[in-house]
């Protein structure tokens, strides 16, 4: 075939035309699977790399919270650094567990900017600016429950990591426990039936710890043990509030602090719970669960290891330390630190597990309870 030179032009630009348009829908169509591939190869990456922790505080809690991470698979737990108010503790620490680096303020482990989540195990009335050191400092944060000595000071933190965008958790760590799995696994099915009663006591001899008395410490039984009972309530109850609170205490004269805490929550439906909280006795310190189908039992309520449904026990071990311990159970906290792993994961700023929500509703509870009993702080007059 022979063409004249306008008709060849005009044929070759034809064929250039078509050969541009294949190449462009070729590469549209390449595009959104290798945006997608990018994608899960990205989200792949963030899954095999390691949460990397910061500790706050060198004391007794935090030793146990990092043996409990060891406990956990190196490739997905780290701890990278730990902040004391004293260098030579914050060292000592280090030295103790491996950790690399050691800082004499929490200020230099807010500007730390290997660390993913900052484990906050300094005492109560400090939670506050703790908390909010390292939530402006856009840090996530699991910090030691009570999350805060008040409603107020709750709303505060809660504010503070809503507006910089931060993971917070309250590290109520009995609720990851593999027994409240199973728990939350039974009401959810309705094995027991409709839920009637709740019963939750914990007291052991605590007056001897200076602690657990001294009211500028955060002293008293409700704030420090009797939060395992209200929390514990507050779970099988699925985060509901309570129509009405009564409780009776006995205030230690000296001090001001509550030593004894007995409260009546009733429910909706007249569902009703009894929490039972005492710093100067040992208690049978288990919680009941009574239901119109079945009654389970949970021996050692606040660190669970073992379940009673209908009389048949059912034992769920935590993993042995690596290093002695200062609390029982303690390895338990892994469940805790792989929930905010597995939040981090996912983007998500709250654990639906133990929610800021469910935070807020147990410093009301708190705060109502010490109102009736009379237990009054400095931050309550702030």
């Amino acid at each position: 075939m022979h063409l004249s030179l306008h008709e060849a032009t005009t044929h070759v630009g034809k064929c250039n035309l078509c050969l541009k348009v294949h190449i462009a829908c070729c590469v549209a169509t390449l595009r959104p699977r290798t945006a997608t591939a990018a994608s899960n190869l990205s989200q792949s990456a963030v899954s095999n790399m390691a949460t990397r922790w910061g500790i706050c505080s060198a004391g007794k809690i935090s030793h146990d919270f990092t043996v409990a991470l060891k406990t956990l698979p190196l490739e997905e737990h780290q701890v990278v650094a730990v902040a004391a108010r004293k260098l030579e503790d914050a060292q000592e620490f280090a030295k103790k567990h491996s950790i690399s680096k050691a800082y004499g303020s929490y200020e230099e482990l807010a500007r730390d900017r290997d660390i993913d989540v900052v484990y906050i195990g300094v005492i109560h009335p400090y939670h506050l600016n703790t908390c909010l050191l390292f939530t402006n400092a856009k840090k996530n944060v699991l910090c030691e429950k009570p999350l805060a000595m008040n409603t107020k000071e709750v709303q505060q933190i809660l504010a503070s990591a809503k507006k910089n965008g931060v993971f917070l958790m309250e590290a109520v760590w009995t609720r990851f426990f593999p027994v409240s799995v199973e728990i939350r696994r039974l009401l959810a099915q309705g094995e027991l039936g409709e839920v009637k009663m709740v019963r939750s006591e914990f007291g052991v001899p605590l007056m001897h710890v200076p602690r657990a008395m001294q009211k500028e410490l955060g002293g008293g039984a409700l704030l420090d043990i009797g939060i395992y009972c209200l929390q514990f309530v507050s779970m099988v109850y699925n985060g509901e509030k309570p129509e009405s609170i009564q409780a009776s205490g006995v205030v230690h004269v000296e001090t001001g602090v509550d030593e004894t805490v007995v409260a009546i929550l009733k429910y909706s439906k007249n569902r009703m719970a009894v929490i039972t909280c005492s710093s100067g006795v040992k208690l049978p310190n288990d919680a009941i669960i009574m239901g119109t189908k079945g009654t389970v039992r949970v021996p050692a309520m606040w660190c669970p290891t073992s379940l009673v449904v209908n009389e048949k026990e059912i034992e769920y071990p935590v993993p042995e330390p690596y290093l002695p311990l200062n609390f029982i159970n303690s390895t338990g906290m892994r469940y805790e630190a792989e929930e905010v792993r597995q939040c981090l994961l996912k983007g998500l700023k709250e654990s639906t597990v133990m929610s800021h929500a469910d935070s807020l509703l147990l410093a009301e509870l708190e705060d109502e309870i010490r109102r009736q009993v009379g237990v009054v702080y400095s931050q309550d007059c702030q």
